[in-house]
Order: structure tokens, then sequence, then C-alpha cells
């Protein structure tokens, strides 16, 4: 039995837990979960001034049974008033058989590659397999982990990137142009909406509270990934987009309460049963995924803490693996 609690940094979690195995884990997750390996996830969110907190939680067995419970703070002017990362926080991982406290990770980086890592799980069921161009709104950290996974299950080789402060844009573009050898080009707002609809796929990861993706944006056989409404007062898409498009969920509960399904069914563009799935019934094979080349499908991305024990699991099984990580206990 190991003593004590890893503390593991995000640059040990980055090292520990490359892309592809992120995207591996979370897919794992969800078929998991899909045949009763996982209870319902659990979150609890308080608002405080200009952010807020919130606690995700959720158990996965695997060779043996986690426990992960994220803390995490968000707060979106906290880069240009702070010079602070929007999100801050820590995953506390959990023996579920015992209790013990296994390990405690950076949960910027776990958020950052377990949300990429859906979409890309999403994508590869929702997609058409030959999609190459990508439309992508906002271009904080978590655009660079959209694109990294994405590149690795579509085969992408042109992006438009926008972002409300255009140096933001210009910097992504740097980066993906120099990391993952793809074209890319940064463009104003106006460009960004036609771009959007000569495009295979469409993610926003934005902080937006009012939607700005519509459907008259949207080409058909499009796939968009809505990643930036991960509470009740955030949203991207324009409800009439969700009704005209086949919408698949990473937790139904979840998107009715803090999605841009909540908004759609606010506004009576959808009912709960008009969503398609949730990501682990895809994965699972229980719903299909694309229909044809003309379907339009979106995948509400609210974020689930499933991701996080599954990606925390498997950072912390590498790190014992590796020597990785600083070893501590509470009561010394």
């Amino acid at each position: 039995m190991t003593a004590g609690t890893l503390l593991l940094t995000g640059a040990e979690v980055r090292a520990l837990l490359p892309v592809e195995d992120c995207i591996g884990a979370v897919e794992a997750a969800f078929r998991r979960q899909s045949k009763g390996a996982a209870p319902a996830p659990a979150v609890l969110g308080i608002h405080v001034g200009a952010g807020g907190f919130h606690v995700k939680a959720a158990a996965l067995r695997l060779e043996r049974a986690y426990f992960a419970a994220k803390l995490n703070a968000n707060f979106p002017g906290n880069p240009e008033r702070h010079g602070l990362p929007t999100i801050q926080g820590v995953v506390a991982l959990c023996d579920a058989e015992d209790g013990r406290l296994l390990a405690l990770l950076d949960s910027i980086e776990i958020t950052l590659l377990r949300t990429g890592a859906a979409t890309a799980v999403a994508a590869k069921y929702l997609a058409r397999p030959d999609s190459s161009v990508l439309t992508l709104f906002g271009c904080g950290r978590q655009s660079r982990a959209q694109v990294e996974s994405l590149t690795r299950v579509i085969p992408v080789t042109k992006v438009y990137a926008h972002d409300v402060r255009p140096e933001a844009a210009a910097a992504f573009a740097r980066w993906a142009g120099d990391s993952l050898g793809i074209e890319v080009k940064a463009v104003d707002a106006a460009e960004a909406a036609i771009r959007a609809g000569e495009s295979d796929i469409i993610v926003t990861c934005t902080p937006a509270r009012r939607f700005f993706l519509t459907r008259p944006m949207v080409a058909p056989g499009s796939f968009v990934a809505a990643v930036g409404a991960d509470d009740a007062g955030k949203q991207e898409l324009d409800p009439a987009l969700l009704a005209a498009s086949t919408v698949v969920v990473d937790v139904l509960e979840q998107c009715a309460t803090s999605g841009e399904l909540h908004h759609a069914l606010l506004a009576g563009a959808l009912r709960r049963e008009d969503v398609h799935a949730e990501l682990a019934q895809l994965v699972a094979g229980k719903r299909r995924g694309r229909a044809d080349r003309e379907e339009i499908t979106v995948f509400d991305s609210t974020g689930t803490a499933l991701e996080d024990v599954a990606a925390g699991a498997r950072a912390y099984e590498r790190a014992l693996a590796s020597g990785m990580g600083t070893w501590f206990r509470f009561g010394e």
C-alpha cells in the first residue's frame, strides 16, 4: 500500500497525460459509464463577484475504484485584471474502496485536457470523417486543447480563429502553425461568421452570455462543439440552431440546467426528449452517431466529473510507474 498523498503540478500532469492517452481514457470512461461502472456525477456551483466556484465529483471503477472531486474557480476577467488564469483549482483523487486521498492534481491541465478529449470523442461519432476545415470562436488556453485533440481524430488542415481580443487570435494562430503544422488564419467577427459557413467543424469556447452562432451561419453536414456554456448564465448557440440539429450532450441533467440545452429548453425550442443521446450512449453503440453527410450535429459539452476522474486516474497511475510527483502527508 502506497503511503501518503501524491502532489502533481500542472507541468507534471501534462507530461504524464499525452493528448492521445487522455482521449482514450475519456472514451473508455464513457463506455464504462454506459455499463454501470460509474454512478451519476454530482455538481455544486456558487457564484461570487466576478466569477464563481464549482465542485464536480464522480466515481469510476477501473482496475481499482476511484473517486475524484474537482474544485475549480472560474473568473473570466482574471487574465486582463490580475494576470491570473481564468480557471484555477485542484482535483482530489481518492481510493473509492477505503477513502484514502491518493493524489492532489492541478486542475487547470486536467480541465483543459479532458475537455478537449471529450470534444474529440464526440467528433469521432458526430463529425464527417473527412472534415478538414475548422472555425474556432475563442482563443484562450482551452482553444489549444480543442485543436490538439481534434487533430488526433479528424484530418484538420485549416483553421479560422476568432477572439474578441485580436491579439489572442493572432497568438493562437502562431502557436498552432508552429506546434501543429496546420494553416491557421486569425479573423475578425465578420469573416468568422462567413468562414463558419464554409467549415466542417465549429468549436465555441468563449465566456459569452448571449448566443452568437446562429442556424444560418452553419452549413449542412457541420459538427458543432459548444464548450463555453458551463453555467446557466453562459450561452453561445442560438436555440434555433439546436432545434435544427441532432443534439448530443455529455450529461443530460447537467446540460438541462447549465448548458446550451438549458437555453433551448427555456426558449421552447427543444424538449428533453428531443435530445438524441448522451455521449456515453454513442460510445457504447446504444445510439447511432452521424446519420448522413447533410446532418448538422451539436455536442453540448458542460464538462462532467467523469472526465476528471478518468484523466486524473490515468495521470496518477503513470506517475506511480514513473516516479514523478512529490509525496506528502497532511498529518506531518
